[in-house]
């Protein structure tokens, strides 16, 4: 087989273990939090607003909400990922720079999550400390990357239309009674999609975690209900 072949095959498999920008978990816990902004502000807004443009003024506050908090849960997930990475460059900084092995593998032990503790001994940190040690060079500081400017975009375009079912029936729907109900049916059932494909992912059960999300949203929704919503 040819260089050029092998190649081409070296890049395919890359991409094939290339990680999505967002997971699943991320993925469903924005839509989930741009459906409870969207349906706690339809509420709010529902409120204290009369009149025959309530259904529009309705829709574009709730746009209006999740574009905003869209855009700084995006700009949090950047400075959260920034925060992760710094952290690991760090620790990994720490440990190359080393010169007392001992000293070394308990920097990665104390950096273990508490769980995982009991499940990792010495010599397992040790074969870490070595292949640190032996890398070359590490960057001097932590950075973002293309994918964590597109996971960010991911995340504020999640949050926005999430909004849609919530407040589109106010807008196309006459009826604010009756666009408040299918506002309120779309949410519910959106959100045992979500907790559907949670609860598969997770192991969690997809039938049992999908329930959960929309007694989550039953109980949310009749709490807006009791305070005027």
């Amino acid at each position: 087989m040819s260089n050029a072949s092998n190649a081409s095959h070296a890049r395919q498999d890359e991409s094939e273990k290339r990680e999505p920008v967002l997971n699943t978990v991320d993925r469903v816990t924005e839509l989930c939090f741009g459906l409870f902004m969207a349906l706690t502000f339809v509420g709010a807004v529902k409120a204290v607003s009369t009149g025959e443009d309530l259904g529009r003024k309705m829709f574009f506050s709730a746009l209006g909400c999740n574009l905003a908090w869209g855009l700084a849960d995006a700009v949090m997930f950047l400075v959260r990922t920034l925060a992760d990475r710094g952290q690991r460059l760090t620790l990994a900084l720490t440990v190359k720079r080393e010169r007392d092995p001992a000293a070394a593998v308990r920097s990665l032990r104390d950096a273990l999550p508490r769980a995982l503790e009991p499940l990792v001994d010495d010599a397992e940190l040790e074969l870490i400390r070595v292949r640190l040690a032996a890398v070359p060079t590490l960057p001097p500081r932590a950075h973002l990357v293309r994918n964590d400017l597109l996971g960010a975009l991911g995340i504020f375009l999640l949050v926005v239309v999430s909004t849609f079912p919530v407040a589109l029936p106010f807008l196309v729907v006459r009826d604010h009674v009756t666009a408040l109900v299918i506002s309120r049916v779309l949410t519910l059932a959106m959100l045992f999609g979500a907790g559907y494909a949670l609860g598969r992912y997770t192991g969690a059960g997809a039938l049992r975690a999908g329930l959960a999300m929309t007694v989550l949203g039953v109980v949310l929704t009749a709490a807006i209900i009791a305070l005027g919503g």
